[in-house]
């Protein structure tokens, strides 16, 4: 994966020497300052996944000023080189220690166990310990929203999606997609495409141009570069953008996108380690904590659709509405959630079959 290079901010002491990939600003802290020390998982860029964790780690020094010091590493996804990495912040005073990828998960835990003094939190992580949390964000509930957009906006009911892995944390929000969009016409259908890359330009145009010529007039992504939109936009196709919004890159035929916002994670975790009351927690948050936001709507989006989505997503904050509500069916007419049932937590997040309506299959 390739992204341009995160600015580093001046005051840097020196490095840390033996960590292998990534670049480490190392800043001796003064008494009482907080060390932070964030491990993205690939170069940062003007938009997208890693783009999101440079606004939550500028939140923090926004918020603290001079009692944090944030220092950052980009490039770490090997987890080989993960571990170096949150080896090197414990070592060098970093009091709380972030991941922010799946690839983190093992290498951050393992070397949690190994400084108890530490704090350590990762973005998508598996487990939790006395000085590890992990957390992650509601997706499908934005897709949900992007869905019922896609139908209200579509001339012909065919959607398209374009994922990066079919892992379950895209697989559900793809499903959460079409759910939004058949419960506002309920013959819609989505042909979906797996590139196996969460960065491939050349694929994602691909891709794009295929669902497109198949008829699909509304896009959405979940990738790591704003391509879908942008050539959705040169073909006149309404897309949905992830992560960050895109509208830079398809100012006339962006609906929305769907933004993630960490900041209020990484503030709340720097508060509390400074105040010493930090407690480990698995958070998944949503539309409701600010973790999940829409982008402004598109202004060709009529006003009785905006007072719709507004509706739809004022129920998914306060409980009222849920994406995976059944009666859900699979793509071979299976009954995944019954009727008058809630899929839980658990299942809501390893889900790995694609909804009745979706075109298209998890081998990519």
């Amino acid at each position: 994966m390739k992204r341009r290079t995160f600015l580093k901010h001046g005051g840097a002491a020196g490095a840390l020497a033996g960590l292998g990939a990534g670049t480490l600003l190392a800043r001796a802290a003064p008494v009482g300052q907080l060390k932070v020390g964030v491990a993205l998982v690939a170069p940062a860029a003007e938009v997208g996944w890693t783009r999101q964790t440079v606004l939550a780690a500028e939140a923090v020094r926004a918020a603290f000023g001079p009692k944090v010091v944030v220092d950052v590493v980009e490039n770490v996804f090997e987890p080989q080189d993960a571990e170096r990495i949150f080896r090197g912040f414990a070592a060098s005073g970093h009091q709380l220690v972030m991941g922010t990828s799946f690839s983190h998960s093992v290498p951050i835990g393992r070397v949690a166990r190994q400084f108890p003094q530490i704090v350590f939190d990762c973005c998508a992580g598996i487990a939790t310990g006395t000085n590890l949390g992990n957390f992650e964000a509601r997706y499908h509930e934005g897709t949900f929203l992007g869905g019922v957009a896609a139908a209200k906006m579509s001339r012909t009911g065919k959607l398209g999606f374009i994922g990066g892995y079919p892992v379950p944390d895209i697989v559900g929000p793809a499903n959460a997609f079409l759910l939004g969009a058949q419960s506002v016409n309920p013959s819609a259908t989505c042909s979906i495409i797996f590139m196996n890359s969460w960065e491939d330009p050349g694929k994602e145009k691909d891709a794009t141009l295929a669902l497109i010529a198949k008829g699909c007039d509304v896009l959405a992504a979940m990738t790591d570069s704003p391509v879908a939109a942008q050539t959705a936009e040169q073909r006149g196709v309404w897309s949905i953008g992830y992560a960050s919004d895109v509208h830079k890159y398809a100012p006339t035929r962006l609906l929305t996108s769907m933004i993630l916002d960490w900041s209020g994670i990484y503030v709340q975790d720097a508060r509390d380690v400074l105040a010493g009351t930090w407690k480990p927690q698995s958070r998944w948050w949503g539309l409701k904590e600010g973790v999940v936001q829409m982008s402004p709507y598109a202004a060709a989006v009529p006003q009785p659709v905006r007072t719709l989505l507004d509706d739809r997503q004022a129920a998914i904050k306060a409980g009222r509405l849920q994406p995976f509500a059944g009666e859900i069916r699979d793509q071979s007419g299976t009954v995944r959630v019954p009727g008058g049932m809630v899929l839980n937590e658990k299942d809501s997040r390893s889900i790995n079959w694609l909804v009745a309506g979706m075109q298209g299959s998890l081998k990519g």
